[in-house]
């Protein structure tokens, strides 16, 4: 049973998911603009490019690798990024970033996700957007976080993965900012390392 996060939550991957965890999938959703015509005449659509993005750090807090939507796959191998949604059409997941986490470098102690819009439009103007967390190997939902959020911000730090004596654990960080990129939020991330 999926898990419903709440900003500063804190949850072991392998308890919610029943079992050890090797593979996951974040996935981002989220729903173009819908603006009303006239009486009911002239409706459309406007296209939001949301991005998720994917930052692997060190245990001193140093970025030692990105994927995004201009870098699809870790140096290693372990983080591969299925590609840029520059519209928010279609229904499920819009983005995915999977992680082979038995792949993960050692080195490497944290994954922090990030959504930004690219786009320019802030939270409050975006419809459905959230992010989850998916055991890849039986492609059930094990966490989810309502990204939602009514405000004034065109960014969020959405969740930290980390290790913690031997298992992966998740942060929902929920944190709102600004910028078109996960390299604005930089000065942000590394407040939750």
């Amino acid at each position: 049973m999926s898990v419903n996060l709440q900003k500063g939550q804190k949850i072991s991957l392998d308890k919610e998911a029943g079992g050890a965890l090797t593979r996951i999938v974040m996935g981002l959703g989220w729903d173009a603009i819908k603006k009303k015509g006239l009486f009911g005449f002239g409706a459309k659509t406007e296209s939001v490019d949301l991005d998720a993005s994917c930052v692997l750090f060190d245990e001193a807090g140093r970025p030692v690798d990105f994927v995004w939507f201009r870098q699809l796959k870790s140096r290693d191998g372990s983080v591969n990024h299925t590609g840029d949604n520059r519209t928010g059409a279609g229904d499920g997941d819009d983005e995915q970033i999977v992680v082979d986490l038995s792949h993960v470098p050692a080195q490497v102690k944290s994954l922090v996700f990030t959504v930004n819009s690219f786009t320019g439009q802030t939270f409050a103007q975006v419809e459905n957007a959230y992010c989850r967390i998916v055991n890849a190997a039986d492609q059930k939902e094990v966490a989810r976080y309502d990204l939602s959020v009514q405000g004034a911000h065109s960014a969020q730090i959405m969740a930290k993965l980390y290790r913690h004596n031997g298992e992966w654990k998740m942060h929902a960080i929920g944190e709102n900012g600004n910028g078109r990129t996960f390299d604005d939020l930089m000065p942000q991330i590394t407040a939750h390392l």
